[in-house]
């Protein structure tokens, strides 16, 4: 249920890692650049690639604002990227110059972390550039590191195979050795957590070099950590690494198998905010894959799949504005306006196009059935209720006053809130999180650009 969407082959050397934000999609590989594309189109942005590293180019990942991107490599400094230009916004390096392989960005864009083949840790403060500690986490190479959601902890594999979690004081919190014991290839955790009165529940995801993906649940409270390992899958399905990418559901079950890739597949990520997978190789070339449509089939043969009434998985969560075409058709089909399909395929009919489709527009298509066309038009209508309900998308209230944003932005707690109210809760002494009720690690306040600019686009289309 996946069709190939696009293969990028600008690089010309293997691809080690690609990232998305809600707008872009990041790669970097080792011919030393960065290559930044647009999630509309796949098209590469004016400004990359981006040259700044003199090695290789081990890992990528953007802030969660989208705003910044942040890159590691072989020739021991860590960059970070405005994401909108392209430009350099400050170079990190590692005091003992090791070569870096992995990083991340706190949920809050207050620290920065890299880990490094010297087997240590490098945490440097976000807004002032400053190297705020650098530890010996392990006795090999640093292969992968997270932070937690709430963006108190963070978690480090090695070579070695241990995953070890620290605090952002780099206190060892547990540790478990040999976790992989091939070694540690990646480790993420799930962005939602549960809450439960003083305890505060997260998921660790971790795969390694013995082809085992495990679970596990990281329990905290009161300062007390509990490490649990729920589900392992052992990857027998894997018909070779050169080709094959797995996806699995909640309880292990194989979902696809992609096998597009004539070389070994490196890197996986997944769009925050469509049905999208991007896969990166060592034969230089990036996957793009849409989630819902048949592997193999044609436009046609999957879009008629679609109109036989399966929807196309996590496209109701996006906003009107941001469905692409293939988002629209498939809207099209499940609300039995399959007769429109066509008229809306020649027009390049996108999710913004169909947000701002009224009675007049709607003539200009030549929808000559005054039924159909106000069938259309009820549909539409129906639709933005939908999404935004009474007063918003929810996501568009502050969780505070629950009325909308004019000015949100991120906590240390990764939700985001009204500016003033959020400030006005800290200034009441109140350091936990309004969320969470966990203690508030910074008062750092982070603008929330893409959040802001999706309010701006609902408001000024009501």
């Amino acid at each position: 249920m996946t069709s190939l969407l696009h293969t990028l082959r600008h690089h010309a050397d293997e691809v080690s890692c690609c990232s998305f934000s809600p707008s872009l999609l990041a790669t970097c590989s080792g011919d030393k650049t960065l290559r930044v594309y647009n999630t509309a189109d796949f098209s590469e942005l004016p400004f990359s690639p981006l040259s700044g590293h003199g090695y290789g180019v081990h890992c990528c990942c953007f802030s969660s604002c989208g705003r910044h991107l942040l890159s590691c490599s072989t020739d021991g400094s860590a960059i970070v990227w405005h994401a909108g230009t392209g430009e350099v916004a400050a170079v990190l390096v590692h005091p003992a110059r090791s070569p870096l392989r992995a990083c991340a960005v706190a949920p809050d864009s207050s620290l920065v972390l890299a880990g490094a083949c010297d087997g240590t840790a490098a945490l440097w403060d976000f807004p002032s550039k400053a190297l705020r500690r650098c530890s010996a986490v392990s006795e090999s190479s640093v292969a992968a590191c997270c932070f937690s959601p709430c963006g108190q902890m963070f978690v480090t594999g090695c070579t070695r195979g241990d995953l070890k979690l620290w605090d952002t004081d780099v206190s060892l919190l547990h540790v478990e050795k040999d976790a992989h014991d091939l070694g540690v290839a990646c480790c993420s955790f799930a962005p939602q957590f549960k809450v439960d009165g003083h305890r505060v529940e997260f998921r660790l995801a971790s795969c390694g070099q013995d082809s085992r993906l495990t679970i596990r649940v990281v329990s905290r409270r009161d300062g007390a950590v509990r490490w649990i390992k729920v589900l392992q899958y052992m990857m027998r399905q894997h018909k070779g690494p050169c080709s094959v990418l797995l996806c699995f559901q909640n309880r292990g079950s194989l979902l696809h198998t992609l096998k597009q890739h004539d070389g070994y597949v490196t890197t996986v990520a997944l769009s925050p905010t469509a049905p999208r997978i991007a896969t990166g190789s060592m034969d230089r070339t990036v996957n793009v894959w849409g989630i819902g449509e048949e592997v193999g089939g044609t436009a046609a043969e999957s879009k008629q799949t679609v109109c036989q009434g399966r929807k196309l998985p996590g496209h109701r969560s996006l906003l009107v504005a941001d469905w692409s075409e293939e988002d629209v058709h498939t809207w099209l089909c499940e609300e039995g306006l399959q007769e429109l399909a066509g008229i809306f395929e020649a027009n390049n009919i996108d999710g913004a196009e169909l947000d701002q489709l009224n009675g007049e527009t709607a003539a200009e298509l030549r929808i000559e059935s005054v039924g159909l066309r106000g069938r259309l038009l009820r549909k539409i209508r129906a639709l933005r209720a939908e999404q935004s309900g009474p007063d918003g998308p929810d996501e568009f209230l502050c969780p505070i006053t629950r009325e909308l944003m004019k000015d949100p932005v991120i906590a240390a707690d990764g939700y985001s809130y009204e500016r003033e109210s959020i400030q006005s809760w800290i200034k009441g002494k109140n350091q936990t999180s309004p969320m969470t009720n966990l203690v508030l690690q910074t008062t750092l306040l982070t603008p929330n650009r893409s959040l802001k600019m999706a309010i701006t686009r609902w408001t000024s289309s009501k």
